[in-house]
């Protein structure tokens, strides 16, 4: 089997919701505007770092969805997004503080790592480059709302940069947080992953995937007040056995075959 940090993390959160996704097949539908946008905006950057115009390609890529019927957050529409996200490029133009030297090979960079049991973990690393001079393993999101900086060294706890350390070997990483709002803002987090962390992950890796292979999928509802997380799941349907929420949030694709899921972007 091949394993993914989103295959880990959705496991991690619901047992339950892995099955349905990677083994039934049954995907979310590619309706949320947010998720839609980062895809667009990072081909923009990739474009950016290739020596294209990055404004051109987000608006060429962006335009495909303009009649399309997306759920756009409170207040949103396509023509705002757009100009969140052209507010965006040109501050990060503005603040020139990134470097991605051969950009072919160091952009969506595919690193594949061999696990005990025969299987394998792959990640596609948005890119590694230098900021403010030093190499870093680098992790673009796109985001509606500001990422926390306190306590300082928060971001050492992010469980996707702890992942793409272990993978790749490097330890300086940053998220690079475009937020999308009246003024652009851009965040950038960095954080020093330690060998011990690594090492932890790869053992929750090794613990997880012995827990699939070994067809463990009991639910885990996250509903406790007031935290919600079966409400925001894209599964919770098929959970309640509520048709009209299914066909409303869910299609039916291959299961385990079906690898779209490198595609997955967090807002």
């Amino acid at each position: 089997m091949t394993y993914s940090y989103t295959q880990i993390s959705q496991y991690l959160r619901c047992p339950r919701s892995y099955r349905y996704r990677y083994l039934d097949g049954w995907k979310e539908k590619d309706s949320k505007a947010s998720l839609c946008f980062g895809r667009c905006f990072e081909k923009a950057l990739a474009a950016l770092f290739q020596g294209e115009d990055p404004g051109a390609v987000l608006f060429n890529e962006w335009g495909a969805y303009r009649d399309a019927h997306l759920e756009f957050s409170r207040g949103d529409d396509w023509e705002r997004v757009l100009r969140q996200g052209i507010g965006l490029l040109e501050r990060f133009v503005q603040d020139n503080r990134i470097r991605v030297r051969q950009p072919q090979a160091n952009l969506q960079k595919k690193i594949l790592r061999p696990l005990p049991n025969g299987s394998e973990f792959v990640a596609y690393v948005d890119a590694i480059g230098y900021l403010d001079g030093t190499k870093r393993l680098l992790e673009w999101k796109t985001t509606s709302a500001g990422y926390p900086e306190q306590p300082e060294s928060l971001t050492t706890l992010d469980l996707q940069l702890v992942c793409y350390s272990w993978i790749s070997g490097i330890s300086e990483v940053a998220i690079v947080a475009f937020v999308r709002k009246r003024v652009p803002e851009i965040q950038y987090l960095t954080a020093s992953i330690t060998e011990e962390q690594r090492r932890e992950f790869g053992q929750l890796v090794e613990a997880t995937a012995g827990q699939i292979e070994g067809a463990q999928f009991l639910p885990r509802p996250g509903i406790r007040f007031p935290l919600n997380g079966c409400v925001s799941c894209a599964h919770l349907g098929l959970c309640l056995s509520n048709q009209a929420l299914v066909d409303t949030k869910l299609i039916r694709q291959p299961g385990a075959s079906d690898l779209d899921w490198l595609d997955v972007l967090d807002d």
